[in-house]
């Protein structure tokens, strides 16, 4: 059995840092996220191109700046870990940016529907990043990198940013003028 160090509130303090398998897994997931970085940065001009509305297309532009940062913090990530930066396939956002595809396919050119369908498919974008950061930043704070953490924390809460921005975006405009737009 292996002795790990409590704190004083009783967590464990790198309790995972010698377990090659959960820094291989770790290393594994920061992979699928680097992937799935790279595929975002792709999509968000496309993304940005089908919106109509020029508070969204605003948005999707200061989110590719963003996500060019988050990769290279990635990067850094990597660096840190004495790993080489490289991505692994992510099933999941393959699937997120086809459905996204669907909606710019499915919904009428310069309207507030198609709008709403691009907030729908960015959000869920969102929703997966900030799943993945957040469980990425507590592994690295169980393997005691607590500068890997740090970094992965300030991505997470940029993507929390982002999901709430993306919500006012709808909320205060853009799903109210779809609501009057006649089939």
């Amino acid at each position: 059995m292996t002795k790990t160090s409590k704190s004083a509130s009783g967590k464990h303090i790198g309790a995972g840092a010698s377990n090659s398998l959960l820094k291989e897994f770790f290393v594994e997931e920061l992979q699928d996220i680097y992937y799935a970085e790279k595929q975002i940065a792709k999509t968000l001009p496309k993304m940005k191109k089908a919106a109509t509305s020029e508070q969204l297309k605003q948005a999707f532009e200061e989110h590719l700046t963003m996500t060019q940062q988050q990769i290279e913090r990635l990067e850094q990530v990597f660096q840190s870990l004495g790993e080489k930066a490289k991505a692994k396939t992510c099933e999941a956002i393959e699937g997120i940016i086809k459905e996204g595809e669907g909606i710019i396919s499915d919904t009428d050119k310069n309207t507030a529907t198609r709008d709403v369908g691009l907030i729908f498919a960015a959000q869920k974008v969102e929703h997966y990043e900030i799943a993945t950061y957040g469980g990425l930043a507590t592994l690295a704070e169980t393997l005691g990198l607590s500068d890997v953490a740090t970094l992965l924390h300030t991505t997470l809460e940029e993507e929390k940013q982002t999901d709430v921005l993306l919500t006012t975006i709808a909320e205060n405009n853009i799903n109210y003028q779809a609501a009057g737009e006649p089939a």
